[in-house]
């Protein structure tokens, strides 16, 4: 699936994006006819309200509502609202927004026309929109494209998306960019020295893999670190069946430094990308690691097992190791890590750990322009004693319950010693219909990212 812009058509519908105090004006420009047509159609520039004005020849015009400032304050992607209810045809908009504002709404049209359609068809969404002048169309249609991916792949179900599927995404991923990459299977995990992604995989059919992407000869060196758990039956300390049931989205961090490794390639920022993702099943078998037992990570530190639920920061942790040897200017975690973090801010935003001021300054201000919202949460350096049982160096699930997103987060702080770090504990889904948000996978972070990172790495 290609999301893009429409070829300039000078035939283009046009397509006029009214605020609700914006309509009488612009009815009083109006012939008799088109004033008539928009009373009795109840068109008062409410966000999701579409009308088209015809005339002999088919469709003169399109209305589309942007409401008013507190109804889209609390919302997103409001000329997405409205443009997914237009009847097919290619449209040019007229609309009075900054550029900024006008680019974000304009992603939310193409966005509103992804389709997930491998396993049933779809019906294509029918409006097409001509690139709004100003815009800086090919960095827009990036975002598109990588947001696509990353739905794409949280959506397809483990049974078509295990680590050697997840491998094949990277290895498209790189041939369309003339990337480089290596992958580290199974037994080979062992003799590599990443243990604790090889024991986490060992149990499943499917080998476990370190995905090791490059890309870049010059600037910065950024390196991205997905959580890429293909699917997550708890282990031993099996879920029960309701908490597995979006268990095949377990590889949302995985999905999202993909998505977001398109976006900086397709838009040819100047830095050295890495992405790093360990790919594995957390399956149950005889050879699967156990409640206490005790792990010796690649750095070097040993980690007690209180729960095999908590996988996902194991993997994490031998790929952070490798990222830091390399003394990258940034590190970015992205992980579906805890259900904590789901509680503390809900599916909608995307909390992020940093330390580094300037990082946070560039993040936030980024994030506000992108419509992407985020949220800090704390390395609180207190509760460091929580992650620490006193028989191994590390304890991957304390136990009481608290703070849990924040343990997560300084567990895996302990593996980036050399390099500035920023982790995100996304959710990766969309629990509803929302526009330009089909129901399932969601990117989430990544065009804010895309956004602060000129800023973040001094490009």
């Amino acid at each position: 699936m290609t999301l893009a812009f429409a070829a300039h058509d000078p035939n283009a519908i046009p397509v006029h994006l009214l605020a609700e105090d914006d309509v009488a004006p612009w009815l009083a420009d109006q012939d008799d006819t088109t004033q008539a047509w928009a009373k009795a159609h109840a068109f008062t520039g409410a966000i999701g309200q579409a009308l088209t004005i015809p005339d002999d020849a088919g469709i003169a015009m399109a209305v589309v509502g942007y409401g008013n400032a507190d109804r889209r304050r609390r919302a997103r992607f409001h000329l997405a609202a409205g443009a997914a209810r237009l009847p097919a045809g290619t449209y040019a908009l007229h609309c009075t927004l900054d550029i900024p504002d006008l680019e974000v709404e304009a992603l939310g049209w193409l966005l509103a026309g992804y389709r997930y359609d491998r396993y049933k068809a779809q019906s294509a969404m029918g409006a097409q929109l001509v690139a709004p002048p100003g815009i800086d169309t090919a960095r827009v249609e990036a975002m598109a494209q990588g947001e696509a991916l990353t739905r794409t792949l949280i959506n397809t179900p483990a049974s078509d998306m295990g680590p050697p599927d997840l491998e094949t995404a990277a290895r498209t991923l790189a041939d369309q960019f003339g990337a480089e990459i290596d992958v580290t299977i199974g037994d080979d995990l062992l003799a590599a020295n990443f243990p604790m992604i090889h024991t986490v995989g060992r149990a499943a059919d499917r080998a476990p893999r370190l995905i090791d992407m490059r890309w870049g000869t010059r600037g910065p060196q950024l390196t991205l670190v997905g959580k890429g758990v293909c699917f997550d039956t708890g282990g031993l300390n099996l879920k029960p069946g309701a908490s597995m049931g979006l268990m095949k989205k377990d590889m949302g961090g995985s999905a999202a430094v993909l998505g977001l490794a398109h976006m900086i390639m397709a838009t040819g920022l100047p830095i050295r990308l890495r992405v790093l993702i360990p790919a594995v099943e957390n399956s149950v078998s005889g050879n699967a690691f156990r409640p206490q037992d005790i792990l010796t990570s690649r750095k070097g530190l040993t980690v007690e097992i209180n729960n095999t639920d908590a996988e996902g920061r194991l993997v994490l942790a031998d790929a952070l190791a490798l990222a830091d040897e390399d003394k990258p200017d940034l590190i970015i975690s992205m992980a579906t890590l805890t259900g904590a973090a789901r509680v503390a801010v809900g599916p909608d935003m995307a909390p992020y750990f940093a330390d580094d001021a300037h990082l946070v300054t560039a993040l936030e201000e980024a994030a506000q322009t992108q419509a992407d919202p985020v949220w800090r949460l704390p390395f609180h350096a207190p509760y460091e004693t929580m992650i620490e049982p006193g028989i191994a160096d590390l304890d991957n699930a304390p136990k009481g319950g608290f703070a849990g997103t924040i343990t997560a987060a300084l567990f895996l702080r302990r593996f980036v010693e050399q390099s500035p770090y920023m982790h995100f504990d996304i959710y990766g889904w969309q629990p509803g219909d929302a526009p330009a948000r089909a129901k399932g996978g969601v990117g989430q972070a990544t065009r804010a990212l895309l956004a602060a990172l000129p800023r973040a790495l001094g490009l």
